[in-house]
């Protein structure tokens, strides 16, 4: 077995506990963590006995052109857990689940359809992907993970950025790292099947472009991408924007920097954070709030932050799910649906719990509650 992206989660999970002894890691007051809702996807679960949807990671929530909610999800598999038994155990990535039911619902999120399949039904993968072989472009590809989704209701099309990955143990400062080769652009005109474009972010022979893992939000004509390195590595969050209808042209994004007196937009971009990120996702709510998550690869927490506007200063992080909550977690997908209310902030949380001699406990993602 080849997948060994959530390992190195394993390490990051173990050092954020015992890191916490340290007086300069406070563990959170439970009035400011989220809180466990449910499990949503599993071997036992209906996402399995309906779509064959049994391990799985990510999750990342979307506003589908049509106004209900899309779920994006990694590696997955019809058994608990990527390595089985039994194998071969059915890899996909990416696949996407449905959902028009609101994230606060008193039974929380519930599926109602899967995307290519009418009804119930093997879900399978929304894009070509090399699964340990040649890619769309003549390159080894080991999987394709999703890092967002967005849609258009002016044309009905929806993006998904993702990332082809060359391994999952790359050499870094910190230890193994996984890289990817580059981030892309994949589109579907009818909801379902998605053509991935020839548009490539290329990362760098050190691992460390900071344009590979993107998360992106609308407001008005501009779309604002967020991006870090891949990997879960130390370094820079980059800001840029690019209007709606120009996502599929390089030469529109423009840079948010700082020039030396001031920021603006249209220079190169200067990083707006500093930190070991894991997978961003940033919305903005109904009120005009913008909230950033992201696994703290230091703590090993789910944080938040939030701002005004994407350009503008972000608080300080604010601790949502802990690995004391949720052993080895990674991920953290805001729901768009949440709000700024008391317990109106919905996240998407992945799991991937190991024993020492690496089988696996535990493959699956959960909705978590909790405020900004």
């Amino acid at each position: 077995m080849t997948l060994r992206r959530r390992s190195f989660l394993g390490r990051v999970a173990a050092t954020g506990v015992a890191a916490a002894v340290l007086p300069a890691v406070a563990l959170p007051r439970p009035a400011q963590a989220a809180t466990w809702k449910k499990r949503l996807t599993g071997a036992d679960l209906d996402t399995n006995s309906r779509w064959r949807v049994a391990g799985t990671d990510l999750g990342i929530p979307y506003v589908l052109e049509n106004g209900s909610i899309g779920y994006l999800f990694g590696d997955t598999f019809d058994t608990p857990w990527p390595e089985g038994p039994p194998l071969p155990n059915d890899w996909r990535s990416p696949v996407m689940l449905r959902s028009n039911i609101h994230p606060g619902a008193a039974g929380g999120i519930v599926f109602d359809s899967a995307a290519r399949v009418g009804g119930n039904g093997r879900a399978p993968e929304l894009m070509r992907n090399g699964h340990n072989g040649i890619g769309i472009d003549g390159l080894w590809e080991v999987t394709v993970i999703p890092n967002d989704g967005i849609s258009f209701p002016e044309t009905g099309r929806q993006l998904i950025s993702y990332m082809s990955i060359e391994n999952w143990n790359s050499a870094g400062p910190a230890g193994p790292q996984w890289r990817s080769r580059y981030a892309g652009l994949a589109y579907s005109d009818n909801g379902n099947d998605f053509l991935r474009t020839s548009l490539k972010w290329w990362n760098n022979g050190g691992n460390t472009d900071p344009f590979q893992m993107w998360t992106m939000q609308r407001d008005g004509d501009w779309v604002y991408v967020f991006s870090v390195r891949s990997g879960r590595q130390d370094g820079p969050m980059m800001l840029r924007r690019v209007r709606w209808d120009r996502l599929f042209y390089p030469e529109s994004y423009e840079g948010w920097g700082w020039n030396g007196s001031d920021w603006g937009w249209g220079r190169p971009c200067t990083p707006i954070l500093n930190g070991r990120f894991g997978e961003p996702s940033v919305r903005r709510l109904a009120d005009g709030t913008w909230v950033m998550a992201y696994l703290n690869c230091v703590t090993g927490c789910i944080v938040t932050r939030t701002a005004a506007g994407p350009d503008r200063a972000w608080t300080a992080e604010k601790i949502q799910v802990t690995p004391w909550q949720e052993p080895a977690l990674y991920g953290g997908f805001i729901h768009p649906w949440s709000s700024r209310a008391a317990n109106g902030l919905h996240l998407m949380v992945s799991k991937w719990t190991r024993t020492p001699d690496g089988r696996s406990t535990a493959y699956h993602v959960s909705q978590f509650t909790g405020s900004v």
